[in-house]
């Protein structure tokens, strides 16, 4: 029954037994060999007691509804007991529910099942392996009162075969009919050998073979029991019983095991409702020591077409991992693996390594998906199509201020400082094109040169510039000696000196902590496994880039503070205001880049928002610088060339006086007529003076 048990994949299963030897040890072996076998849970186990009632039986049923999923139900009972057990269930309108397998006190027999017959559909019945005797049949229907004396319960059954009285004494009612003597077995009564026939014949014969193999080494120099025999005890007879080994009635082997067993071989039964034969119990398999089951021949209740389920839970589904209730093995509840888990084993979910994620199914991890800053994302049209624009702006002012090297407006500006600035804004839109390309070493180490390199060298000139002036004009207010490295070489010597700081942290960076490319799987790590991505990208740190940026942001509030020390002096004379709107505006831009870069640091789209927000703050300083320095000059060059001409020439001390009365007489402006002021300035310079002679410098020219 163990083995039907697990050949139909039932786990879970009840059982009810009858109370008594029979029934409660039938239950407790069944249990036993289940716990041996493992995989098998017995949901309840159910007695019928001696004095049963109806109640008692509905209660059983009851009882088993508790546990639904135990469908499949062990039957160790009685005729009469089995027949309360389907009742119940009709009454509980339950026919078809329970997959009953009954033991062979069941077996084949229609007695059980009686006027119960869709009850019992599908039950599995065991019976052990017989064979009628022929000659039994014709002897034991020969048997009456009088040739059977030797047999003390004839008489009783003679009476429960016929339904009669022979004495006083019988326990059948008064006003049942007495028996007359001249029935016949199997002609006044209905007559079938009884299945264990053959078992009790080869029991006797067992019997007689200990008994002749013990008197034969006991006694083999006599017949009959000798004294040896009476004293050898209980004991050596089973020691012969047990050894004993012949052909039985049947033509079968009987011999018996260590627990002194005989072989089991049993046929099984199914209940079966066939519509050409009506209902009666088929053959389905056998049992010799090992189970032999036809499970195509099988017919189930309800019409069901594949092998019904009796199991506490169901399978657990891929990803999913069996959570035990204890003290129930074959009972669990099912728990997803979640997040980045995967099912390592039928009750264990493991971490994926950090580089991967569990699949589809949840049962193995596959590699994160590596992505970088595509150029064809959002976040990268619009630095790329910014800088753009810059570079062709760039080497457009460059083309111009090459072409018109020699005029005014273009040495006014001071050309060698002007260049190097122009370097650096082109550089400035250059990076955006670095900080998108594919990372590799040769990528990653170009970053680390320009990343900060473009900005230091448009403020390192830009320093340079507002720092001559400065100096030129705070000289000028204590004396007509001009300062010292204003020259354009000096110029370039303290720009280059400047720059070469930034230099120097880089090569520092590349000794220290050599480029790289790493994969951050980190970054975007969502909650979702499915959403994860690995990074490509250079090992910089946000912190590394903001020291990148650092020297030159300290270049860029350094130029502001000199912007705003020369803001009184007059646009006719120097750059000094156009430098200042451009160091305010890109002051500003860096500020609003600060809070946004550091800001979207926890942010699974930190690599496009960040990349982007670096690249359009430098597009945009650079721009500024670009729109507010040389445009104007450029305007004019193109297209005011008559603005483009040498002016008379002015000494230094003439420049810084004019300057000094200029920012005196600003506030009486608005009450002269337009470059009225400009007009007298100018003309109360001496041009013959011998400060002219000594240094001049043109009205567009302030060499400043």
């Amino acid at each position: 029954m163990v083995d039907i048990v697990k050949a139909m994949g039932w786990n879970y299963v009840s059982t009810v037994a009858s109370e008594g030897s029979y029934g409660e040890k039938g239950v407790d072996a069944f249990m036993q060999l289940s716990r041996e076998a493992g995989g098998i849970c017995i949901a309840q186990s159910l007695k019928i007691p001696h004095d049963h009632k109806q109640s008692d039986f509905d209660k059983i049923i009851r009882l088993l509804l508790d546990t639904r999923y135990a469908r499949a139900v062990i039957l160790f009972a009685s005729d009469e007991d089995i027949r309360g057990i389907l009742n119940a269930s009709k009454r509980a309108e339950q026919v078809g529910h329970f997959l009953w397998i009954g033991s062979d006190s069941w077996g084949a027999k229609n007695s059980p099942i009686h006027q119960l017959e869709d009850a019992a559909v599908g039950a599995i019945t065991i019976l052990p392996k017989r064979a009628t005797i022929s000659g039994f049949d014709a002897y034991f229907t020969s048997r009456t009162l009088q040739n059977n004396r030797r047999n003390v319960w004839f008489a009783e059954y003679w009476e429960e075969n016929f339904n009669c009285k022979l004495m006083s004494s019988s326990k059948k009612d008064e006003n049942s009919r007495k028996c007359t003597g001249m029935e016949r077995i199997g002609l006044d009564s209905k007559y079938e050998q009884e299945g264990k026939v053959q078992f009790v014949i080869d029991a006797v014969y067992a019997m007689a073979h200990a008994l002749h193999n013990m008197q034969r080494d006991l006694c083999p120099e006599n017949s009959g029991i000798c004294p040896e025999m009476d004293l050898a005890g209980g004991k050596k007879l089973l020691k012969y019983i047990r050894s004993i080994s012949f052909n039985g009635s049947a033509g079968t082997s009987v011999t018996f095991n260590r627990n002194g067993d005989a072989p089991g071989r049993y046929d099984l039964f199914q209940y079966q409702w066939n519509n050409v034969t009506g209902p009666g119990y088929r053959v389905i398999g056998q049992w010799t020591e090992t189970l032999q089951l036809n499970i195509e021949d099988m017919q189930w209740p309800r019409g069901e077409q594949e092998v019904p389920s009796s199991v506490c839970s169901l399978p657990c589904k891929s990803g999913e991992r069996k959570k035990v209730v204890k003290g129930m093995a074959c009972c669990w509840h099912c728990e997803p693996c979640d997040g980045f888990q995967y099912q390592y084993d039928e009750f264990t979910c493991k971490l994926c390594y950090y580089n991967t994620r569990p699949n589809a199914n949840r049962t193995s991890c596959q590699p994160i998906p590596i992505i970088k800053l595509e150029w064809h994302s959002p976040w990268a049209v619009i630095p790329v199509f910014l800088a753009m624009l810059g570079i062709i702006a760039t080497i457009f002012v460059v083309a111009t201020f090459v072409r018109y090297n020699d005029t005014p407006i273009v040495r006014a500006s001071g050309r060698e400082l002007s260049y190097v600035l122009l370097t650096g804004i082109f550089l400035c839109y250059i990076i955006t094109f670095l900080m998108i390309a594919k990372p590799d070493v040769g990528v990653c180490s170009f970053r680390r040169i320009f990343l900060g390199l473009g900005m230091c060298i448009s403020y390192a000139a830009l320093l340079t510039k507002t720092n001559r002036i400065y100096r030129i004009f705070e000289q000028g207010k204590k004396s007509v000696t001009a300062p010292r490295l204003i020259s354009p070489t000096s110029q370039l010597a303290i720009t280059s000196s400047l720059i070469s700081v930034q230099l120097l942290g880089v090569l520092i960076w590349f000794a220290v902590d050599p480029p790289n490319t790493i994969i951050d799987y980190n970054e975007q790590k969502t909650i979702n496994p499915d959403l994860a991505r690995g990074v490509l990208k250079c090992d910089i740190t946000d912190l590394q880039i903001i020291c990148s940026l650092g020297y030159s942001i300290l270049l860029m509030v350094t130029c502001t503070v000199y912007a705003i020390k020369t803001r009184g002096v007059p646009e006719n004379f120097n750059e000094a205001k156009p430098i200042g709107f451009t160091m305010y505006t890109t002051c500003i831009v860096w500020l609003a880049f600060i809070p946004i870069f550091f800001g979207t640091a926890q942010s699974a789209e930190k690599l496009y928002i960040q990349t982007t927000t670096l690249t359009i703050s430098m597009n945009l300083s650079a721009s500024v610088a670009l729109g507010m320095l040389y445009m104007p000059k450029v305007y004019v060059i193109i297209f005011h060339p008559e603005l483009n001409v040498q002016k008379r020439k002015r000494s230094f001390k003439a420049v810084v006086t004019a300057a000094t009365m200029s920012s005196r007489l600003s506030h009486k402006a608005s009450d002269r007529p337009n470059g009225e002021a400009k007009t007298e300035l100018c003309e109360n310079v001496d041009s013959n003076s011998p400060a002219a002679k000594k240094k001049s410098v043109s009205y567009n020219e302030p060499v400043i």
